[in-house]
């Protein structure tokens, strides 16, 4: 498993490409705040959910100063289709290899239906404009979680 993140530690870089084939980096949002939060897989229930909540709030997450990056497992292919089909606005990102959730411990052992695998953790990470994290939440829930996140924040609804 990864070693977990922390408020305090500087947020991983990375460089993944977006559901065009276009590489989106950490270092295009330097100077501004980012949610950074991996989930699953695309076009499962709890990860639909979560990807809309933040696409319908995109805006207002926007006037507040953040930014929001999805980070899956997905191929740019599934992440189009994904985008395609629930109107996503958020940026999607494409980590086949697992080595961003690794950097960010976001992939390890989990309890799924009783039994313990391996897989990805769902969590959310805050970027600050220095590129630290200001938050490090791990085993989030999808439903909900995008108004749980604004409350921990300190935001308007």
């Amino acid at each position: 498993m990864s070693d977990r993140l922390e408020p305090g530690d500087k947020a991983p870089a990375f460089a993944l490409p977006d559901d065009t084939g276009k590489t989106v980096s950490l270092s295009d949002f330097a100077g501004r705040k980012v949610i950074v939060y991996f989930y699953p897989a695309a076009m499962t229930p709890g990860c639909t959910t979560q990807a809309c909540d933040f696409s319908d709030s995109l805006e207002a997450l926007r006037r507040d100063g953040f930014e929001v990056v999805g980070i899956s497992k997905d191929s740019p292919v599934k992440l189009a289709k994904f985008r395609e089909r629930d109107g996503l606005t958020i940026p999607l990102l494409s980590d086949e290899d697992l080595s961003v959730h690794q950097a960010y411990g976001a992939y390890g052992e989990k309890k799924l239906y009783g039994k313990t695998v391996e897989g990805v953790l769902r969590s959310t990470f805050v970027v600050d404009e220095q590129g630290e994290l200001t938050h490090a939440l791990y085993n989030d829930k999808a439903t909900g979680h995008d108004a749980k996140l604004r409350r921990d924040l300190g935001l308007t609804a």
